[in-house]
């Protein structure tokens, strides 16, 4: 084609940036779908943790197809710091890009799920108290 007739590059952020910026939005969208699924699920079927189950997992699955299909194609959609190390590991990804991923997942989670606590009028940051008990083999 000639460059009379090339479009200018779509996005005015650096090839690294934006997939940061992927990596931060498709991260922040999982945790926005496991955890606000999982608040669905709770009070949609409040006694039947099968169905809580089924319902979170249903929705994980849908959620997460879409958005790797959305951020996959712009950073590999990794979502996740130990996929992106071991792309890293593998040669997928550059080892100078790793902390970044790394950084961007991280903030990603931390506001995808405040974002899904907010969505159901939850504070977005609280302390577990659910004690669980340990398991015995025998």
């Amino acid at each position: 084609m000639p460059a009379s007739l090339r479009l200018p590059e779509a996005s005015l952020l650096p090839r690294y940036a934006r997939r940061l910026l992927a990596e931060f939005i498709g991260t922040a969208l999982l945790l926005v779908v496991v955890v606000g699924s999982g608040i669905a699920a709770q009070r949609l079927s409040p006694n039947d943790v099968g169905l809580e189950l089924l319902e979170n997992a249903l929705a994980t699955g849908a959620g997460l197809i879409a958005i790797i299909l959305a951020v996959g194609s712009v950073s590999g959609a990794h979502l996740n710091p130990v996929v992106s190390i071991v792309e890293a590991a593998f040669r997928g990804l550059a080892w100078r890009d790793v902390p970044g991923y790394v950084a961007a997942q991280i903030a990603g989670g931390l506001a995808g799920a405040m974002l899904a606590n907010a969505m159901f009028a939850l504070p977005a940051v609280t302390i577990a108290s659910h004690e669980r008990p340990a398991q015995t083999s025998g």
